[in-house]
């Protein structure tokens, strides 16, 4: 984006009006969406697409990596995940009211105090058994629709959710099983990514359980789910984690 010095200086560049500059800008498609939008052309999404997977297939816990890669290569799965978000009543609020999953928006102590198998119990200790949070979780820079970028970044939020919902860990291969039924549910290119090669950093061992056991099993509630998005989760925390599978469709744990 452009800085302003001043939002009463009469000219801008080039002899031009302020207004003059904004409809400039609209045209060129190099102005600001939302706060930390960076504009950029379908090459530099592109490149950003080939370096960022590069670096996250090097190093699977390069969060930032990782971001950068479904931002520049989810033109198509974003705009599918919002309209069925738009065409189910709880997805419609959620895009509507914008929540946002951050340590600044949940009362900890609340969620603490809530009843064992509770999702707010069972997410809380998710958090604090593998010392995570959710403030880690980059906004979005890439998506150059405003709509759009907050429906990565609500998927982004409900990550740790999803572990929380499926139990399973944030090991190399918790991520991939989650991954593999994000990526039934999403069609993310990034999730398609990470489920197929994540496996090569596994042992022989896990290799076995992940063919045998997890990946049908991430598969089948995956294709069975209900979007994951259409969930206001922050809605939820009383009710138990059994429960709110089942309303979702996915399968207990193996």
């Amino acid at each position: 984006g452009r800085a302003r010095l001043s939002s009463s200086e009469p000219q801008a560049r080039h002899g031009r009006s302020e207004e003059e500059e904004v409809e400039v800008e609209e045209e060129e498609g190099c102005y600001q969406l939302y706060p930390g939008h960076i504009p950029t052309s379908p090459l530099q999404k592109a490149l950003l697409a080939a370096g960022s997977a590069c670096m996250a297939l090097y190093d699977p816990y390069r969060h930032d990596m990782v971001a950068v890669l479904g931002e520049t290569t989810g033109c198509l799965a974003l705009p599918n995940l919002r309209d069925k978000m738009k065409n189910h009543p709880e997805g419609y609020r959620i895009l509507q009211e914008r929540p946002c999953i951050r340590l600044s928006t949940l009362d900890m102590g609340r969620l603490r105090g809530l009843p064992d198998g509770t999702l707010g119990r069972e997410y809380v200790r998710f958090l604090e058994d593998n010392k995570v949070s959710p403030d880690t979780r980059m906004p979005p820079k890439f998506v150059d629709d405003e709509e759009l970028a907050y429906v990565i970044q609500r998927y982004r939020e409900v990550h740790d959710l999803m572990h929380t919902l499926l139990g399973m860990p944030t090991n190399m291969l918790g991520e991939v099983v989650v991954k593999w039924f994000e990526a039934i549910q999403t069609g993310l290119p990034m999730c398609v990514l990470g489920a197929v090669f994540g496996p090569i950093r596994l042992s022989a061992r896990k290799l076995q359980v992940l063919a045998t056991e997890l990946v049908p099993w991430a598969i089948r509630s995956g294709r069975n789910a209900s979007c994951i998005l259409n969930i206001y989760y922050e809605q939820r925390w009383e009710q138990p984690v059994e429960s709110l599978r089942e309303e979702i469709g996915i399968f207990p744990p193996p």
